[in-house]
């Protein structure tokens, strides 16, 4: 008897999306990538988005500022949306601000006086007036679509890739040249035992982006 094994094919592995194919959008995967139909990708956002700052709404006691960097103030890993710098323990001529990304994952503290390096890249200097436990900053980094690239997730990664935004439609290969390609971005349900993950992850790390992917609405059943 002949036994025939099918192919993983486009689409295959999703268990339901939304109305109008809205769980879908274009991607562009980066040149030098292959992508297998239901892998895991990121989304890089480089020097698609773009920094601006401002005091939080209602204003500041202290009047002290917060500087972007005028070279880099957008780093690898970066994501769109509102980063907050708050004041968590003042001080006389200083303070210690606390930085959280539009998840409201918590980055770090930062010093004033200090650099801050993590997604974003700025600095708090001191004012006439000191600032007072609440005080803070927004920043926010707003997105120029058509300059993300899309590439294999990988949880080791430093770059971006480490954060699970979607999955590839169909199968791609970019090792000549980006492509353009159809991914599953939002709204959507897929099947897990089709998902093709980074090798060598653990339990932990599978957990940590199911999270990231549910945060689109993506749920793996």
């Amino acid at each position: 008897m002949v036994t025939l094994t099918e192919a993983r094919h486009a689409g295959g592995f999703i268990v339901s999306e939304a109305n109008n194919f809205r769980s879908r959008d274009e991607v562009v995967i980066a040149e030098g990538e292959v992508v297998a139909a239901g892998q895991v990708l990121a989304a890089l956002y480089g020097d698609a988005l773009t920094a601006v700052s401002a005091a939080k709404s209602g204003g500041n006691t202290g009047n002290g500022t917060l500087t972007m960097d005028a070279t880099t103030p957008v780093l690898p890993g970066a994501k769109p949306g509102v980063y907050t710098v708050r004041c968590i323990t003042a001080a006389s001529n200083g303070g210690t601000f606390r930085v959280e990304d539009p998840d409201g994952n918590v980055l770090g503290d930062v010093a004033v006086g200090s650099a801050f390096t993590d997604d974003i890249k700025f600095a708090i200097a001191d004012g006439s007036s000191d600032f007072i436990v609440g005080d803070g900053f927004d920043i926010t980094l707003t997105l120029d679509a058509a300059d993300v690239v899309w590439v294999a997730f990988d949880h080791d990664g430093t770059d971006g890739s480490q954060y699970a935004a979607g999955f590839a439609y169909d199968a791609y290969d970019a090792t000549d040249a980006a492509v353009r390609g159809v991914g599953l971005v939002r709204d959507c349900e897929i099947c897990e035992a089709d998902v093709t993950w980074p090798s060598g992850m653990t339990a932990g790390e599978k957990a940590a982006a199911r999270h990231q992917l549910s945060q689109r609405g993506i749920i793996l059943r």
